[in-house]
């Protein structure tokens, strides 16, 4: 038995509350390759991509826009630029936390002196755009902040302890407060999920197995230790941090397409005109949640109570079984083990390979001289007679294929077809047809086909 102290659940309260989609906020396409895309994006899905393809030109200016400095400020901000900050904080309750200080009175001088004063390898330059969402989080969101602030103190150390091992910049830590306000439950319609917002075949891509029943995006351990592996991979391609994280928001081709457009340029403010809108914001949206997370005690906002402490526990099980022969047996509410639990997206644990429960710590003795008494209850309504559900979820990961929304998608492959497809998702060639609307049998390898089962 591996034991983790997880303190990650005083903010389990909350997140019982936020369990709800989160709007899009990027409008760039995923490249063709699964890495180029961890960006939250209304358009990016499989049976869009080729339209996506033509339009993509569309999205990011050919000819160079005026620079921001001279049109940015925290009054001319639109709502779609402030989206996504927006849907960030969005995710959090309120407390009874509030600035007392008026943050628009400080002179520019002190907030540039602030974040160069912090220990940090990645450049935080400070402009208008920066202090304009610097703003926005200080002055116009203190509570939101706040929540933020006590959340971090569970999940920092975590984060921290995995940017060390990878050798990466400690600030990066603050990538989750703008991609999910700290929420390992977070959803996009996109598809992307948990802390870091992962697409489904990216986390597939860096080990994550993302199944019907199975979903590590939202296992905070799992998820953290793939992001790492990402922005490790990413900068092995840039050697620029501001690129490695305007690459995590847009995707690196359309990064690479920005320095191309800037003549070879690889810096993120020269590279600024050619990329889409929101990742123009993505950058100057992380410098303000660094600044925000370091001095929020400057600007009055007091740390959100603690909601709920518990110390946690882990077993690792290859038995399939479900949460809620747990729950009965060893008396947990099933809302306290799906908080525990999240990436179980149908309350179960597949068995076959090893899997993590997360119990209280006080459940986790019990768990063990009870383990025979848990497996047997219910074990037939519950378990054995939803095999074959079981085996279907489990094919997603052997396949490669990945759901979004109650639809498996699958890439064809080389020497793919479709009869071999539908034998291998347990339906019908004229099914295949009718869901991706095919009117011949040809298909070709590379493109997606919905799978509505």
């Amino acid at each position: 038995m591996k034991k983790i102290i997880t303190l990650l659940l005083c903010c389990f309260a909350l997140l019982a509350q936020a369990q709800q989609t989160v709007p899009a906020d990027t409008l760039a396409r995923q490249d063709s390759l699964a890495v180029d895309s961890l960006a939250v994006d209304s358009l990016i899905m499989p049976e869009v991509l080729d339209s996506l393809e033509v339009l993509e030109d569309t999205l990011i200016p050919i000819a160079p826009i005026v620079p921001f400095y001279q049109l940015w400020n925290d009054s001319n901000l639109t709502d779609i630029e402030m989206r996504a900050l927006d849907w960030s904080l969005s995710w959090l309750d309120t407390t009874f936390c509030e600035a007392v200080h008026d943050t628009t009175t400080l002179p520019d001088s002190i907030y540039k002196a602030r974040l160069q004063e912090l220990p940090c390898i990645i450049e935080l330059p400070y402009n208008e755009r920066v202090r304009a969402f610097i703003i926005r989080y200080v002055k116009r969101s203190p509570k939101q902040v706040a929540r933020m602030m006590r959340m971090g103190e569970y999940y920092f150390p975590m984060f921290e302890e995995y940017l060390y091992l990878y050798n990466l910049p400690d600030e990066l830590k603050y990538l989750p407060v703008i991609e999910s306000a700290l929420n390992p439950m977070a959803r996009s319609h996109a598809g992307a999920a948990g802390l870091w917002q992962f697409m489904p075949a990216t986390a597939k891509l860096y080990g994550l197995e993302v199944n019907s029943l199975v979903d590590e995006r939202m296992d905070p351990l799992r998820s953290t230790e793939a992001a790492c592996r990402f922005l490790k991979s990413m900068y092995t391609i840039y050697q620029d941090w501001t690129l490695v994280i305007a690459a995590y928001n847009c995707g690196s081709g359309n990064v690479n397409k920005a320095i191309r457009r800037a003549g070879g340029k690889r810096d993120f403010w020269d590279i600024y005109p050619y990329l889409p809108r929101e990742t123009r914001n993505y950058v100057p949206i992380f410098i303000a949640a660094n600044y925000a997370m370091n001095y929020g005690d400057e600007h009055g906002i007091c740390k959100a109570p603690i909601e709920k402490i518990m110390l946690t526990d882990t077993i690792r099980t290859a038995q399939r079984m479900h949460l809620e022969q747990v729950s009965a047996t060893l008396n947990i509410t099933m809302d306290e083990l799906r908080r525990l639990n999240p990436q179980y997206s149908r309350d179960i644990l597949p068995g076959g390979s090893m899997y993590t429960l997360c119990l209280p710590a006080d459940k986790v003795g019990d768990y063990i001289d009870m383990e025979q008494t848990i497996l047997a209850y219910k074990a037939d309504s519950l378990i054995n007679n939803r095999r074959a559900e079981i085996d279907q979820a489990k094919l997603t990961t052997v396949t490669g294929a990945y759901r979004v929304n109650g639809v498996t998608y699958y890439t064809i492959k080389n020497g793919d077809t479709l009869g071999g497809i539908a034998k291998k998702f347990h339906c019908t060639v004229k099914q295949l047809k009718q869901w991706n609307g095919l009117t011949s049998d040809n298909i070709r390898a590379g493109k997606k086909l919905k799978i509505c089962k």
